[in-house]
């Protein structure tokens, strides 16, 4: 979730220590799918999501397998301010991606171009009617939501993604980070992008969070940052944000916080083992090595995804996470989990480590010596 104050190809804490009860939900929500959970191509797919120590759950997911062409569609839209922005995605979205994917049909060619250019216009056409909707509420909306979808096959995957939520490829049981997230804050490449973008549309960065405000940087909604962003800083004013001499010098360019995507391409090979798309509740406290190990553990165990799942999103909680948490993961099905041969140790790795330890040990007794003479 974005707090508020008080292979591949790319396209551009509980008060008082008392816990909340949580409340689960173990299946995502599938639209027009007569069962989501059914393995597809062999696919084989869990889901969860969980309430943390926050007052409300304005997560959601939803899971298709009857997408075009083969694939299935998987969602995590992690809402902010409200519910009502997730709520028109979790039914708007997809539909506007298959009508730009022209049905499905650009699915079935090689013409990556083509999805990607696809894939933005569904998105653009989705956040201008949910802005739109918005703004005809009658009362004011300030509701907006990350989105992370994706297109799964066999031998495929196609992600869409703005916002924190991430996506995770284990492959022969290593991590492979495959988004990265839209934040205001951070050393890294993306992060120093979205700063660089905001300022130059002349929004400005308190504390990690646009205008001393949000900390995530893409989103759909958010209207005060899109269309009204001028009655955002009058606002701004009135409240005691900011000075109105500090306004008055604020001249913006465009949108602080905009829907425009990341759109990758994933070939799914025979070492691909499971896709693990999932919201920051999980990620700011868990790392991807951690959660691939877990839900591997987990799967060689009883072979379940859905109780790996369940029990990946506890896990989280149990580590105090203090967001709600949902996931998805996609068991490619390419791996027998029940006969999957015990990993060996890193024999090298062990032995450089021994040495290493020797020679450290080594160094603080011949520094020892020294002080005792």
């Amino acid at each position: 979730m974005a707090l508020l104050s008080p292979g591949l190809q790319q396209w551009p804490p509980l008060a008082g220590g008392v816990r909340r009860r949580r409340r689960a939900c173990c299946s995502a929500i599938a639209v027009d799918s007569p069962s989501p959970l059914a393995g597809v191509s062999r696919i084989r797919w869990g889901s969860s999501k969980l309430q943390g120590p926050r007052s409300e759950m304005e997560d959601d997911l939803v899971l298709r397998s009857d997408a075009p062409a083969g694939f299935s569609f998987a969602a995590v839209f992690d809402g902010h301010a409200g519910f009502s922005s997730v709520e028109f995605l979790r039914d708007e979205l997809y539909k506007e991606c298959v009508i730009a994917l022209d049905g499905g049909l650009l699915l079935t060619g090689k013409n990556f171009d083509a999805i990607k250019n696809a894939l933005q216009k569904a998105f653009d056409a989705v956040d201008s009617k949910l802005l739109t909707r918005l703004e005809s509420l009658g009362k004011e909306d300030d509701s907006g939501a990350t989105a992370t979808i994706m297109f799964v096959r066999n031998d495929s995957l196609i992600i869409c993604h703005i916002g924190d939520s991430c996506v995770v490829l284990s492959r022969n049981g290593k991590a492979e980070v495959l988004t990265s997230p839209h934040r205001p804050y951070g050393n890294n490449r993306v992060s120093l992008e979205e700063v660089k973008r905001i300022r130059a549309a002349g929004g400005w960065i308190v504390d990690g969070r646009i205008c001393g405000d949000i900390s995530v940087s893409r989103a759909f909604g958010d209207i005060r940052f899109k269309r009204k962003k001028n009655e955002m800083l009058g606002k701004g004013v009135e409240l005691g944000k900011w000075s109105q001499k500090f306004a008055s010098r604020i001249k913006f360019k465009g949108d602080l916080v905009t829907s425009s995507p990341d759109i990758y391409q994933v070939e799914l090979g025979t070492d691909a083992e499971f896709i693990l798309l999932a919201s920051d509740g999980l990620w700011d406290y868990m790392k991807s090595s951690e959660a691939v190990s877990f839900v591997r553990n987990q799967l060689r165990e009883h072979g379940d995804v859905q109780r790996a799942t369940e029990a990946l999103a506890r896990a989280a909680l149990d580590q105090q996470s203090q967001d709600n948490v949902s996931i998805l993961i996609a068991d490619l099905g390419k791996t027998d989990w029940l006969n999957l041969p015990t990993q060996g140790p890193n024999v090298f790795l062990e032995i450089s480590q021994a040495f290493a330890t020797v020679g450290i040990v080594s160094l603080v007794i011949w520094m020892s010596s020294f002080l005792l003479i």
